[in-house]
């Protein structure tokens, strides 16, 4: 599987598709299978690029604490290493504000696309955070930190979803003391003036996200020049929850942004 070094770290990506490039930033915490359903809808159309965020998955852990900053450099990273010139960011959480991040200080990306995403570490609710990722955590620690991040009817009648993911977080999630470098991002984080960010901006957020209060969401899309709001349905990970119309929304975005269209 291919990698790429970001000042000495070892990065894993993979990718798919042959269009426009689309990268996927995860949140803090979980793997690059957070993106799977948009990873797989849009490839094709797009060329679709995921990545493990350093502490997480295949790429090396390093000392922390991290910041955006130097995440949005192993962002920049990937990009190089995949010969990208310009690519739609899509963020989660502190993948969201990597996004933000690099939209400041780069300029290969075309769009953002933000899922509960904060604009200051301080809106950012970390008890409820950390609920989603337990320390050491057992197969039932995992299954019950989930209650955070879907609905229950959701995860009553897509048990064997919830299974699949249950072992990909055994597999992919950040080791402890990455999940904790990555918490340190968060706290430290500040975008900002938001009126220098004028590239076009999806911001969709999860009704009943425990994390990010959907209010934050809605004055972050307000404060962009070019922001718009969608509220979705569902907790944290309301992307998959309610995968099929996420994506299409995605794609009619993105096609709206494309260079191609």
């Amino acid at each position: 599987m291919p990698t790429t070094r970001s000042d000495g770290v070892s990065l894993h990506y993979d990718t798919a598709g042959t269009g426009e490039p689309v990268i996927f930033v995860p949140d803090a915490g979980y793997g690059a299978w957070q993106w799977a359903w948009q990873y797989d809808g849009l490839a094709g159309p797009y060329r679709t690029i995921v990545w493990d965020l350093p502490g997480t998955g295949q790429s090396d852990t390093p000392d922390g604490p991290y910041d955006v900053e130097t995440l949005a450099t192993d962002l920049e990273a990937i990009l190089a290493a995949t010969e990208v010139r310009s690519v739609h960011v899509v963020g989660a959480g502190l993948g969201g504000m990597v996004a933000l991040g690099y939209a400041r200080s780069y300029d290969r990306a075309r769009t953002l696309t933000l899922f509960g995403t904060a604009p200051r570490g301080e809106l950012v609710d970390q008890d409820a955070l950390r609920e989603l990722h337990p320390a050491d955590p057992s197969e039932d620690d995992r299954r019950e930190s989930l209650r955070g991040a879907f609905s229950a009817e959701f995860r009553s009648a897509q048990s064997e979803t919830i299974d699949r993911i249950c072992e990909w977080r055994a597999d992919e999630d950040a080791r402890a003391a990455g999940f904790e470098a990555q918490v340190a991002a968060i706290s430290g984080f500040e975008a900002g003036p938001l009126y220098e960010l004028t590239l076009p901006t999806l911001v969709c957020h999860g009704l009943a996200d425990p994390v990010v209060e959907i209010d934050v969401g809605r004055d972050l899309a307000a404060d962009l020049p070019r922001g718009s709001f969608e509220a979705v349905e569902g907790k944290q990970l309301c992307h998959i929850e309610h995968s099929r119309a996420v994506t299409d929304r995605l794609d009619g975005f993105l096609t709206e942004h494309s260079r191609e269209k």
